[in-house]
């Protein structure tokens, strides 16, 4: 079996579709000997590229999501079913953080974000990193989604709170203050609704002092950010490779 028949059938193993650590963590099944080289990640991702350039038998889909050709892609949830939405915009900040060079975790490894991949799949550090104090280390467990620097210490950059709920609102403040000592960017993402209720919270105590690394981006605005950079990305493959 070839590599290329190698991914193939680990896309066939996962429904016809999967993530490049997926691929990576199950070649070896269908390929014995596809790690043995240093740059054994290298060599699968360029006989993936090469074939997604040819149009053969795969395809990009989003960011980091690999496809076969007849893939069908499954549709964004309504913004309705909540807990859906919640795990799906978790994954958008996690493969944007991934596409900008970041290291990225997630608080909900387990969740589905889409086309059968799991956040689990696509975040990039599976254990927070001892960067603080056990007691802040164990708040920004729970944050959604956090971006760290790639190089030197970990340290995180930027979070990122997912409020479907107004009655969680709070919580997410909580657990991103605290890290106010740290260079960090804070992102409330959240339904356009849920607007005015964050810009009457963070005017109140203990957020007011740190309302400048507060941000809120509603869910259209993610997902247009994500869909816009996936589509430059994939011309962008198409003419340079």
């Amino acid at each position: 079996m070839t590599k290329v028949e190698a991914i193939q059938k680990v896309m066939e193993d996962n429904n016809g579709s999967a993530s490049l650590d997926v691929i990576y963590q199950n070649i070896d099944k269908y390929y014995p000997t596809a790690k043995d080289s240093n740059e054994w990640e290298a060599g699968i991702r360029g006989v993936l590229y090469r074939e997604i350039r040819n149009n053969k038998r795969f395809k990009k889909i989003g960011l980091s999501i690999y496809a076969l050709q007849d893939y069908k892609e499954e549709q964004k949830p309504h913004k309705e079913d909540t807990i859906r939405m919640h795990s799906y915009i978790e994954g958008i900040c996690i493969e944007l953080g991934n596409f900008k060079n970041f290291h990225t975790y997630t608080a909900d490894p387990s969740a589905l974000y889409r086309d059968n991949i799991h956040l689990q799949n696509i975040a990039t550090i599976k254990e927070i990193p001892v960067f603080s104090y056990p007691e802040i280390i164990q708040e920004a467990k729970r944050i959604d989604v956090v971006w760290f620097n790639a190089k030197g210490l970990y340290f995180p950059q930027k979070v990122f709170e997912v409020v479907d709920s107004i009655g969680t609102l709070n919580g997410a403040f909580n657990r991103s203050l605290q890290l106010q000592n740290f260079r960090t960017d804070f992102f409330i993402v959240a339904p356009e609704q849920h607007r005015n209720k964050f810009n009457q919270t963070i005017y109140l105590e203990p957020y007011h002092n740190s309302m400048d690394k507060f941000k809120f981006i509603n869910y259209d605005e993610i997902i247009e950010l994500y869909e816009n950079t996936a589509k430059a990305n994939k011309i962008e493959s198409k003419i340079f490779g």
